[in-house]
């Protein structure tokens, strides 16, 4: 819930150990363009690196400053030409070597020889890559800085941590942004139990930083210690960041009415300061949303998320003329994933179905995602089929029925356009099926490996199972109840489609699975024994309906959980009217029939009376068949 602050562009030292001291001369120039560079005079700033130039020659400091220069010249915007220019200076394989410092810091004698020269290039590609949203892309360009933080000053410290640990919490690394928190105040000489006590000054805690950066460094230290859920007291200082964090401490701590509370005292102290802005608008009513849904208030929680979109288009209206800092401000494809679940729960799945399309061009790699699109495609399926049971069948449909599923006759399109369909929904399990099984042996292989050799800053840091982010890091055991819901809906579209054999196979993945939900199990058990029906196997098929394993189900969770079967006598109807429908097939109609008449509950009437109807039929006409013709 924090606020985002801008992440600034650094320049660079126009000076080298390789070239000519500085003379009087070319210290006023430097100190000129710096001042210039500070009061956003850029054009006065350029003509004096052209000076500098025509003096001293080119060297890569005075190349990248001239390129931050321009940068800032069009107000942040032409980022792509910076990054550019820095990939430029990243292949220049004769750059000279220089220390990681700021502009304001310039000096008159050569720096020590201590790292090399791309130092502040890498750190603001970094910077680039963050803004637009590349977290992993700026991880890996950052990497080098972070494993050589010990031949840096204190100030180049905290502006690498700064980034870091903001790429960290952005990548739901959680654990791994906590460790990293106290190995970079360790070599900054404090601790987290220093920069976060009562009324601590982040200035006075850290006097060779500047008051803003250490401020930030304080606030992000409080963050990863409040999402790793450990003890910390956030300040009530007054300011739109802490104030949120303490939100964000509310909703962890599971007291949601005092997260809503603060959230709306945001809300209220910005109007009054002034400081009314999208950006705000757009966390408050995200988070306010994520209040709600998570105490199932889920017409309210789609509201807010819907209110948040708006201010969020505000801001990306016109993304390509946006400063850096304020892309990574636009958080649509966040905000459309909460709107997608809570359009699920309020069984819209056509809007759920178009907010996940959005996100799933950056989180295509999310396989509870995919789940949600495919449910979102079974959920549409399931509407219509209501519609027509309700208001009568198509012509191609009017046939009696005697499974509890109606045939597929959706158009014949391409399974790969992205429609809220079953073919679509079987591509989607299949994308989803494949990530996660990937990540659960993933997860089994880092459990136990996390205790390794430590000599390096990024190897003693734990693995985080951020797997499926935008949410936040997975469990093994989250990864195996997701698998069990990949198999029960793998199964049922596969039944939908005639793809029987797939439907066998997945029902039985999931009654191999440990520790199996009683509502998978009973599932499981429907699916093989319809896919095994469908495939003449109507042997196989008897023992997945036997009503006796109906009876070990937990009738709790029947009765407080939101499953269709809403108690155990629902459970055992279904399953006894499936075992009547195999009977009938073999034609054992008198058993078929003594079975019906003990399927009394509600949710099976309709198909018992049908099948009652079909059974006296058949027994009918081939009662008839068997009377001899007259002559």
């Amino acid at each position: 819930m924090e606020t985002p602050e801008e992440t600034p562009v650094t320049p660079e030292i126009p000076n080298s150990p390789e070239k000519p001291k500085i003379n009087s001369q070319d210290y006023r120039l430097i100190s000129k363009a710096n001042d210039d560079f500070e009061s956003g005079n850029y054009d006065a700033c350029l003509e004096i690196l052209d000076q500098l130039e025509l003096l001293r020659g080119s060297d890569s400091k005075l190349l990248h400053n001239r390129a931050v220069a321009k940068f800032y010249k069009t107000q942040c915007r032409n980022h792509d030409e910076l990054l550019k220019s820095l990939e430029e200076l990243d292949d220049d394989k004769t750059l000279n070597r220089c220390d990681l410092a700021v502009l304001p810091q310039m000096t008159s004698s050569p720096t020590p020889d201590s790292g090399p020269s791309t130092m502040i290039p890498i750190y603001n590609k970094a910077v680039i890559f963050y803004h637009r949203h590349m977290f992993e892309t700026a991880l890996l360009t950052l990497k080098p800085l972070v494993q050589k933080l010990d031949n840096c000053d204190e100030c180049s410290i905290a502006l690498i941590g700064v980034l870091m640990l903001r790429l960290l919490l952005a990548t739901n690394r959680l654990r791994k942004a906590y460790d990293f928190v106290e190995i970079l105040l360790q070599k900054l000489g404090t601790s987290t139990l220093t920069l976060t006590a009562e009324d601590s000054n982040p200035q006075e805690v850290l006097p060779g930083i500047d008051e803003n950066l250490a401020r930030c460094l304080k606030l992000l230290c409080m963050l990863s210690m409040v999402v790793n859920r450990k003890v910390v007291l956030v300040p009530e200082d007054g300011t739109t960041e802490f104030s949120a964090l303490k939100a964000h401490q509310y909703y962890i701590m599971k007291d949601f009415q005092m997260a809503a509370k603060q959230l709306k005292k945001i809300n209220v102290d910005s109007y009054r300061g002034g400081l009314y802005n999208h950006e705000l608008n757009t966390l408050i009513a995200n988070n306010m949303g994520i209040i709600h849904l998570r105490v199932r208030h889920y017409a309210i929680a789609a509201k807010f998320f819907q209110n948040a979109i708006i201010f969020d288009k505000h801001i990306a209206a016109n993304l390509r003329q946006a400063e850096l800092h304020q892309m990574s401000s636009v958080r649509s494809c966040e905000i459309l994933y909460n709107l997608g679940i809570a359009m699920l729960h309020l069984r819209r799945p056509k809007e759920a179905f178009q907010s996940f399309l959005v996100p799933l061009k950056t989180y295509h790699n999310n396989p509870r995602l995919w789940l949600r699109i495919a449910e979102a495609c079974i959920m549409e399926h399931e509407l219509r089929r209501a519609t027509e049971e309700k208001y009568g069948p198509s012509s191609s449909q009017k046939r009696v029925l005697f499974s509890n599923r109606i045939p597929y006759t959706e158009s014949s399109q391409s399974a790969a356009v992205p429609e809220p369909t079953m073919p679509f929904a079987a591509l989607s399990l299949r994308n989803a099926l494949f990530l996660t099984r990937a990540y659960s042996h993933q997860v089994n292989v880092t459990t136990g490996s996390e205790e390794g050799n430590e000599e390096e800053t990024c190897k003693s840091i734990p693995t985080d199972n951020n797997f499926c982010n935008p949410s936040g890091p997975v469990t093994k055991e989250s990864l195996d109840i997701m698998l069990s819901a990949i198999y029960a809906a793998y199964s049922y579209v596969s039944l939908r489609l005639g793809d029987y054999v797939t439907a066998l196979e997945m029902a039985q993945e999931l009654l191999k699975t440990d520790k199996i939900s009683d509502a998978h199990k009973l599932l499981a058990h429907m699916y093989a024994g319809e896919a095994l029906i469908m495939m003449d196997k109507l042997a196989e098929a008897r023992p997945h309906f036997e009503p006796t394993f109906v009876s070990t189900l937990n009738t709790f969770d029947f009765e407080t959980k939101d499953w269709h079967l809403k108690s155990l006598d629902a459970a055992q109807n279904v399953v006894r009217y499936n075992l009547a429908v195999a009977l009938n097939l073999k034609g054992d109609f008198e058993v078929a029939k003594s079975l019906l008449n003990t399927c009394t509950h509600p949710i099976v009437a309709s198909k018992v009376f049908a099948l009652k109807v079909h059974i006296e039929k058949t027994q009918a006409a081939a009662a008839a068949s068997l009377v001899a013709p007259r002559i």
